[in-house]
């Protein structure tokens, strides 16, 4: 089989980000997926999997509430090596992005309230989240120098 774009990337050289991963044309829009890369991979610690649902749930709360991303957010969710997540957009562009994410991550940082969708008739594994957890990483990314596209060091 032919190798994927996403696989092509030297991950031991990746920086921490967001990155425009691939565009694709469905109908008359450009879907764009980002790639929001919180942890270097390889070399820091991935995160666990309560705190990535506990960002996750709280993601996908913000974005679909937000005053200009709601109506172009298609996805957000993780990536399977637990070192970031991918957003996936209609007629957002990078810059807008960025301070999207940033809002979010700030947002996610400072959260004092109930986790939504975190009880049993809403979530399928409603007891599994980490706010403490998902609140550093999320302080962690925020506070943290970002790429934007795919440099190495």
């Amino acid at each position: 089989m032919k190798k994927i774009p996403s696989f092509t990337v030297n991950h031991d050289d990746l920086l921490r980000g967001i990155y425009v991963s691939r565009q694709d044309v469905i109908g008359q829009e450009i879907v764009t997926t980002f790639d929001i890369r919180t942890k270097l991979p390889n070399r820091e610690p991935v995160m666990n999997t309560a705190e990535i649902h506990t960002i996750e749930h709280l993601a996908a709360t913000f974005l679909r509430n937000h005053e200009t991303a709601a109506d172009q957010t298609i996805y957000f969710g993780p990536m399977g090596c637990m070192t970031g997540f991918y957003l996936i957009t209609k007629e957002l562009d990078l810059a807008r992005v960025i301070k999207i994410v940033r809002e979010l991550f700030e947002q996610i940082a400072n959260w004092q309230e109930p986790i939504p969708g975190a009880k049993m008739e809403e979530c399928g594994n409603y007891s599994f989240m980490d706010l403490e957890k998902a609140k550093a990483a999320a302080k962690h990314f925020v506070t943290s120098e970002w790429q934007h596209e795919y440099h190495y060091l």
